[in-house]
């Protein structure tokens, strides 16, 4: 069995945010999965079904990003599964807008949300599946916060279905070979505004 958790903030205020991305790519990956079941529990919304012949639990912590710890601890340790069964898709401002990133440990880089689960589990080693952002030309908090603009929407459209199939080859194939398969340094195309009149 796989859990896959994507993180972002619960409330309409946060819906497709920067920050929540993560729930974006599980939102898409529950479309995609057989016989779903969802229910509330673990201070998380939890679907379970079948993905690539696969059972596995998708889940979106609903306490904020900077406790996104305490859900996570209590789903894996209700399933009882290997650290290795477990991948968390969340915004990284490091990596470019378009871009994905997988790895199989490291620090939470400045990620709340990492933050806490790191310190639930007491480990920083566990997969995880960074999907790219940018930086932004202003505050980091007002930029994971703030939406994409409508140039951006085709780069992100592409990213999220991107990490929907690196998700499925993670659960078909692991780690090392989804690694091999994405974290290739790919041009980012540029994204020109209209000058407006």
């Amino acid at each position: 069995m796989k859990i896959i958790v994507g993180l972002g903030n619960p409330g309409k205020d946060y819906q497709k945010t920067r920050h929540n991305l993560g729930f974006q790519v599980v939102d898409l990956l529950a479309e995609r999965m057989s016989g779903p079941g969802k229910r509330s529990r673990f201070r998380a919304e939890l679907i379970e079904g079948q993905l690539a012949n696969t059972k596995v639990v998708l889940a979106k912590p609903q306490m904020y990003m900077n406790l996104s710890g305490i859900p996570v601890r209590e789903i894996v340790n209700w399933y009882k599964i290997d650290l290795d069964d477990l991948l968390i898709v969340y915004d990284d401002m490091d990596i470019p807008l378009g871009q994905l990133r997988m790895r199989e440990e490291g620090t939470a880089g400045g990620h709340n949300g990492m933050r806490s689960i790191i310190a639930e589990l007491g480990t920083n080693a566990f997969p995880r599946l960074r999907v790219g952002i940018g930086r932004g030309g202003g505050a980091s908090v007002a930029h994971v916060l703030s939406r994409f603009s409508e140039d951006e929407m085709p780069l992100v459209n592409q990213m999220v279905m991107d990490a929907v199939s690196a998700s499925e080859r993670w659960i078909q194939y692991g780690s090392i070979a989804t690694m091999n398969e994405i974290n290739q340094v790919k041009p980012v195309p540029t994204i020109v505004e209209e000058p407006t009149a």
